[in-house]
């Protein structure tokens, strides 16, 4: 049996529009970023967008970066999403700066 794990991995100095889409049902087991330095603007949002239609999205997480250099986001509580389901980051970077984005997540 192979690993049933899942990661995505972005860097940059720009904006973040990451989408994860996993090739089957999944859990999401963690997010994480780390910034070159606080004093960045703008919130981050973490959100579902559901195959099952817009009435189904959700935001998962709103943060304001102002004052973050790391951040480490797990569900409260393991959730499964559907086939097809998609994970978005995104956020804004006003100030470029260079951050590590860590997506991971289990196969169901």
């Amino acid at each position: 049996m192979g690993d049933r794990n899942g990661r995505t991995f972005a860097t940059g100095t720009g904006n973040i529009a990451t989408t994860v889409t996993p090739d089957g049902s999944f859990q999401l087991e963690e997010i994480s970023l780390k910034l070159s330095a606080a004093g960045a603007a703008n919130t981050l949002t973490i959100t579902l967008d559901a195959l099952a239609g817009a009435a189904y999205d959700e935001v998962l997480l709103s943060q304001d970066m102002t004052a973050v250099i790391n951040l480490n986001w797990t569900p409260v509580r393991p959730r499964e999403y559907a086939n097809g389901d998609a994970i978005v980051v995104a956020w804004t970077n006003g100030s470029s700066r260079t951050y590590g984005l860590k997506i991971r997540y289990k196969m169901t």
